[in-house]
């Protein structure tokens, strides 16, 4: 009778804390609309080498993160390795999160693939933030992976 109350409640601990963990990602995430990436592919960027707007009716959420996926082949490849896919800094402008530890809008279609992560950059008005973070991009990233931690906490 013990081993099973035991069970319950290391059950119930564990669906609580992963409801508390999903709720600070989707805080911390750029989310609209409730969807991720404003609803482009996450594997498109690695897997054709381009932004692709996903599909609602191939839809995946991962800890609380939702994302639209250009085809079947590509959700599951999202399946078997999410955090291989999702983009840094919560799909926040990279640029931004390195020089000022701010969560930035960012243009979808303005990434790059840096040691098999993707990145996202702000790209409007004459400001494309990829150049911007190409010259500097040796002090950039570890500060955006420091700031970064400050939101997830």
């Amino acid at each position: 009778m013990k081993t099973r109350i035991f069970a319950f409640i290391a059950a119930l601990i564990s669906v609580t804390a992963f409801a508390q963990d999903a709720a600070k990602r989707k805080a911390a995430f750029n989310i609209e609309n409730n969807v991720a990436i404003q609803g482009y592919d996450p594997v498109s960027y690695f897997k054709q080498g381009k932004a692709l707007k996903g599909k609602k009716d191939l839809a995946v959420a991962h800890d609380g993160i939702t994302y639209y996926f250009s085809s079947a082949s590509n959700k599951d490849l999202f399946l078997k390795n999410p955090a291989g896919y999702e983009p840094q800094y919560g799909g926040w402008c990279a640029y931004a999160m390195g020089a000022n530890a701010e969560k930035v809008e960012i243009d979808p279609e303005t990434f790059k693939i840096l040691d098999g992560k993707l990145y996202l950059f702000y790209n409007a008005y004459f400001n494309n933030t990829l150049k911007s973070w190409n010259k500097d991009e040796k002090k950039l990233k570890p500060a955006a992976d420091n700031n970064w931690k400050k939101f997830i906490k």
